[in-house]
């Protein structure tokens, strides 16, 4: 028999200790024997869960148990979670997450006290919930030179724009419709400012560095809080949709990585994923490519990944198959965002003239949208790779009133 622990019993603790019971039988012919929760460590009593009897207080009937082996982290955040993994790496017990905060702030310390101390630190469901991606990147993709990593990968933003484009909410009605769902926290920061997308693509960058460490705070970040209606309507007679995309690059001019609302060509899978759904698109030199699409977020969903990252951890035992080993570089990993080439729609108010725009945006190569809007002027800047982030950062300094800039994919 294998003993676990669960740490916060939350949505994804409960649906981690719910995945183990439904699938005991399958899983223990698996692993050639039972797989059991042992304790569930949290401050709040369950009386009403059939797992009551496993939760407890003491902190030590965890980390002082010999039996168990394998601890799963589902508290969240970066400060309870980061002392409790930290004792549990000590111990030598292996920790599997969800907590894309705590690995993409400490990854590499937790990694290295984990390799210290002969155990495994493993969070393949922090970054698609439970679409598999950096398993996949680490081993069936392992021959390949990531180019590049683009993805949908927080549902609740994604949920927030379907509903702009298909039924013409505002941005304010249709976050007020994601909360009501339960899609959207009350205070939706760090979905809609980009923050939840940055951290994760940062942990899908570092991994495509083979390990060298990209801190998710360093990332060019822009949320959906100003996308508009107006741009919604743009999009449609552009045959395109607006999606939030968490990017890596690393080609001839280096290593990119950020995360903006980008207009994506219907014609292109990405724009395929609606509502709370997740899409993650991996092109390896090799290969070519690749698409990993489901359910990024959800109780059940995510918590079949941290299952199926217990499992591995067992077979595995002391050899970590997951990721890479991480580091500290001592080069810079990515090359400054003011060098990426980008292209992007703009627009503005009519009374702009195009001298004016040209005056901006000097040897930037310029064409008339498709579509403008009454009382608007709209051009696609940069389609020719001649315009920068810092070209355009200048350029629009240029104008009062900009009324938006939306990157193209």
């Amino acid at each position: 028999m294998k003993n676990i622990a669960i740490l916060g019993f939350g949505v994804v603790g409960c649906g981690v200790a719910e995945v183990i019971e439904m699938n005991k039988e399958r899983i223990a012919s698996r692993l050639g024997e039972e797989l059991r929760v042992k304790k569930i460590l949290d401050i709040r009593e369950f009386p009403d869960s059939p797992f009551a009897a496993l939760v407890t207080n003491k902190k030590e009937e965890v980390f002082d148990d010999p039996e168990i082996t394998v601890v799963v982290e589902t508290i969240g955040g970066a400060r309870i979670a980061y002392e409790y993994t930290k004792m549990a790496l000590s111990s030598g017990k292996t920790v599997v997450t969800s907590n894309k905060e705590l690995v993409s702030t400490h990854g590499v310390e937790l990694m290295q006290l984990a390799h210290a101390n002969k155990c495994n630190y493993i969070f393949e469901a922090a970054v698609g919930g439970g679409i598999p991606i950096i398993r996949p990147m680490h081993r069936c993709l392992a021959g390949n030179k990531i180019e590049r990593i683009a993805g949908i990968v927080n549902g609740t933003t994604n949920y927030i724009l379907t509903q702009m484009a298909e039924n013409g909410s505002d941005f304010d009605s249709a976050l007020k419709e994601a909360q009501s769902m339960g899609y959207a926290e009350q205070n939706p920061s760090a979905d809609v400012d980009g923050i939840d997308a940055q951290r994760k693509i940062a942990i899908l960058s570092t991994i495509a560095l083979d390990g060298a460490y990209v801190d998710p705070t360093k990332l060019f970040t822009v949320g959906i809080t100003a996308v508009t209606t107006k741009d919604m309507e743009y999009a449609k007679e552009m045959n395109a949709s607006i999606k939030l995309l968490a990017i890596f690059e690393n080609g001839e001019d280096g290593a990119f990585a950020y995360v903006a609302p980008h207009l994506v060509s219907k014609s292109h899978p990405l724009a395929c994923a609606n509502d709370v759904f997740n899409a993650i698109m991996v092109t390896g030199n090799a290969v070519g490519d690749v698409m990993f699409y489901g359910q990024g977020a959800g109780k059940l969903a995510t918590a079949s990944a941290v299952v199926g990252d217990v499992m591995d951890a067992i077979e595995h035992q002391s050899r970590n198959a997951h990721v890479a080993p991480w580091y500290e570089s001592e080069k810079p990993v990515l090359v400054p965002i003011e060098e990426h080439k980008v292209s992007v729609l703009l627009r503005l108010p009519d009374s702009v003239s195009d001298e004016q725009i040209e005056e901006a945006f000097p040897e930037i190569s310029s064409q008339p949208c498709v579509y403008e809007a009454e009382g608007e002027k709209a051009v696609i800047l940069g389609k020719d790779g001649d315009l920068n982030e810092a070209k355009l950062a200048i350029g629009l300094q240029s104008f009062d009133d900009v009324l938006s800039v939306i990157r193209i994919f």
